[in-house]
């Protein structure tokens, strides 16, 4: 099976590998702080998502952070030309806060000369036209790409009301929409592996995002990780549910990957879990197995 990697597409792209370098905004979440709810997605520990992020500092000490953290996996005296990045504020929903606020923040990231793109983890009832039309400021003024990605886990109005999602599908439909046509490169997370859902449900959730038009422009497959200290995770100590084995993960993965677009790039096929938190599946804390595993199963498909 051909795929499109991010890496890939990065590459071809950019000319040169391109790193993501995890930040935070010091945005909060409507799940978090009383407007929706409190405690978050039941599957979301207290890193809001962003657990392998900088810490909240300024900028430009987080950036010096979370390049100093992807320099030492690489080959030293890299020539300056190949040391690209994409600015990920990836913790918490990056759109909820005073648009005044984050167009400072977003503006001075997308003016560092090795940043390539903009990348905001975000939630689809957080965003604004007035938070839109900002983004397209920066855009315009840095030409540079921004990305936005949406949280939306699952199609099924079951499971977002057991995880307290706090959104209908059809609000992620609008918002969607109304970043196409803005012209943003939007990027969707998924998790597989929800104990209530079936391969059909998981599926239905890839077919339904392979039917969007304009076709979506990159994914995120995700499987669930029960982490310590989340609601999900008390509701496992307290009766164990059962997770995917790494075989069934790997068959779920390559179907999903059978029915997206050709040209949608495919971010993310799996996802890491804090080992200190990891509850279960104890299987995919070996990440370089896990991903020989997928990757062997996709190139056999």
């Amino acid at each position: 099976m051909k795929i499109i990697t991010l890496s890939e597409y990065l590459k071809e792209k950019y000319g040169t590998k391109v790193y993501k370098l995890s930040l935070q905004s010091g945005c909060s979440c409507p799940n978090r702080d009383g407007t929706l709810s409190y405690g978050g997605c039941i599957f979301c520990s207290e890193g809001g998502s962003g657990d392998f992020a900088a810490p909240l500092l300024p900028l430009k000490e987080q950036l010096r952070l979370a390049k100093a953290r992807v320099e030492a996996k690489l080959p030293k005296n890299r020539a300056e030309e190949e040391q690209k990045y994409i600015a990920y504020f990836q913790s918490y929903t990056n759109t909820y806060g005073p648009v005044e606020r984050l167009e400072a923040l977003y503006r001075e990231a997308l003016a560092q000369p090795e940043i390539v793109a903009l990348s905001l983890g975000t939630r689809p009832d957080c965003l604004p036209d007035e938070m839109l039309a900002m983004l397209q400021r920066l855009r315009e003024a840095s030409g540079k790409d921004i990305w936005i990605e949406l949280g939306l886990q699952s199609i099924h109005e079951t499971t977002a009301e057991r995880i307290h999602r706090g959104y209908p599908l059809a609000v992620f439909d609008n918002a969607y929409h109304r970043l196409k046509a803005a012209g943003f490169t939007v990027i969707v997370h998924v998790i597989l592996g929800f104990p209530w859902e079936t391969d059909d449900d998981m599926l239905a959730t890839i077919r339904y995002l392979s039917a969007l038009n304009p076709h979506l422009d990159g994914i995120k497959l995700q499987l669930l990780h029960v982490l310590r200290g989340t609601e999900l995770g008390r509701m496992y100590e307290a009766e164990p549910f059962r997770t995917l084995s790494l075989d069934e993960y790997c068959a779920l993965v390559v179907k999903c990957l059978r029915l997206l677009p050709p040209d949608t790039v495919i971010h993310r096929i799996t996802g890491d879990g804090p080992k200190r938190l990891l509850l279960a599946p104890l299987w995919s804390a070996d990440k370089k197995k896990v991903l020989n595993t997928l990757n062997r199963a996709i190139h056999e498909a």
